[in-house]
């Protein structure tokens, strides 16, 4: 996979993706946050994302799709969480350094 520079570019490419992201795997709203949110991404790093999906698009088999999709169009690893599956103790870390797309 390619090297993706920083939090910046992510976002950009997942705005300039969001049609696809939304009519494709019923994306209803996508947020980076973690390292590349706070733009202290490090080599390794990998790219954290969650996402709202319509009812009817909340399957497995979607999910990884969706998964695999991102990591293509990034270039980089991508750990996919479900923002309603994310954890009390963790969500407001994280909904405090999201970045929407």
């Amino acid at each position: 996979m390619k090297k993706t520079k920083n939090g910046k570019e992510i976002i950009k490419i997942l705005r300039q993706n969001y049609k696809v992201i939304s009519n494709t795997y019923g994306v209803v709203s996508i947020a980076v946050f973690g390292s590349y949110a706070k733009n202290k991404q490090k080599k390794r790093s990998d790219i954290d994302i969650f996402v709202e999906l319509k009812e009817k698009y909340k399957t497995f088999d979607n999910f990884m799709e969706l998964k695999f999709f991102l990591e293509k169009i990034v270039g980089r690893k991508i750990d996919l969480l479900i923002k309603e599956s994310i954890r009390e103790e963790l969500k407001s870390r994280i909904f405090k350094e999201a970045v929407y797309v």
